[in-house]
């Protein structure tokens, strides 16, 4: 696959599976400020971080690396999106722990406030993934494939920015808008 190819299908890729996060919502705590320290009411397999529901903001970037020398990047996607989700739902399928047709993940290593993954099955095939929890209000996701043609670091950062409207998911690009220009 020639490098246009490659970042092509990167692209795709990514437009279609920022939508996990807009899935249906998992049962939040009562106190939504001690979340990030527990793990999500009724599902005892998992163990990673849990977030506040709510109007989130996620900026992604892909970086992909094009010469020989590895010390030339592309950035190859800087997109940003607000919507009304709960993370803790994604990071559920992030922690899976089933395979992903050969691929087997590695279980998350904790330390502080940081999950890495030495081997994660992902979308971009086998990855090096470190979560960093900020609060149950923030969060950075860093994945990167260094193996391959074209090595790839994907980045997300991702905000709560607010409540979200009892509108629902169609009125969260204008509510997000509204809330910024305050």
């Amino acid at each position: 696959m020639n490098f246009r190819g490659a970042i092509a299908g990167s692209l795709l890729t990514l437009t279609i599976v920022p939508a996990a996060h807009a899935q249906t919502p998992s049962p939040q705590p009562v106190n939504g400020r001690a979340a990030a320290a527990q793990p999500a009411q009724g599902d005892q397999s998992f163990s990673g971080p849990s977030f506040r529901k709510g109007l989130w903001r996620f900026i992604r970037t892909l970086d992909v690396v094009k010469s020989a020398n590895r010390n030339f990047k592309y950035r190859v996607v800087n997109a940003e999106t607000t919507r009304c989700v709960d993370p803790t739902f994604a990071m559920k399928a992030t922690f899976s722990p089933d395979p992903v047709g050969s691929c087997v993940s590695d279980k998350p290593e904790k330390v502080g406030n940081q999950y890495t993954f030495g081997h994660r099955c992902d979308y971009m095939g086998a990855v090096s993934t470190v979560i960093t929890v900020r609060s149950d209000e923030a969060y950075t996701e860093l994945n990167e494939v260094s193996t391959g043609e074209h090595p790839r670091t994907d980045t997300v950062v991702a905000t709560r920015i607010g409540d979200c409207d009892d509108g629902g998911v169609a009125n969260t690009a204008k509510s997000a808008a509204a809330r910024l220009q305050q």
